[in-house]
């Protein structure tokens, strides 16, 4: 791997406050709006506040899928939660948090330990958590399915 990686997205106004992303990279636009808790905002569309949360949920779970396999860490499924928490702080709007609430299943109580490990490594490891200024939260679940 390189040391630089460029992604490219554009976005397009529409109408109102609605707009579409999309990239080069990929085949599926996005549609976009201002969330409804502002001003002439859109219920029902994925909103930067919704992205940005998205962007470190998806990032723990692609991390977590790596390194579970190179730590060959025996999953049933994973799913995660994430919550941001928008704010104003010292005048500023900002998400100041995101608490993310994976949940693992593992098939045998010997291996929750090495879920757990995994998990938090994974957090650790998550280039757009590092990226980010908000505080991240884990709050991490493991359970046992025969």
């Amino acid at each position: 791997m390189g040391n630089a990686h460029f992604y490219t997205t554009m976005i397009k106004w529409e109408q109102g406050r609605r707009g579409r992303a999309t990239s080069p990279d990929l085949s599926d636009p996005i549609t976009v709006a201002t969330p409804p808790e502002f001003p002439k905002g859109e219920p029902n569309i994925w909103s930067p506040e919704h992205l940005f949360v998205a962007a470190a949920n998806s990032c723990l779970m692609t991390t977590f899928l790596a390194i579970a396999e190179n730590s060959k860490l025996d999953f049933i499924s994973f799913v995660s939660q994430a919550t941001g928490k928008l704010e104003t702080i010292d005048g500023v709007l900002m998400i100041s948090e995101i608490e993310l609430k994976p949940k693992v299943a593992i098939r045998d109580e010997k291996d929750r330990g090495k879920a757990l490990r995994v998990i938090e490594k994974s957090e650790k490891a998550c280039l757009i958590s590092n990226s980010m200024k908000s505080k991240v939260i884990l709050s991490p679940e493991v359970i046992i399915e025969p």
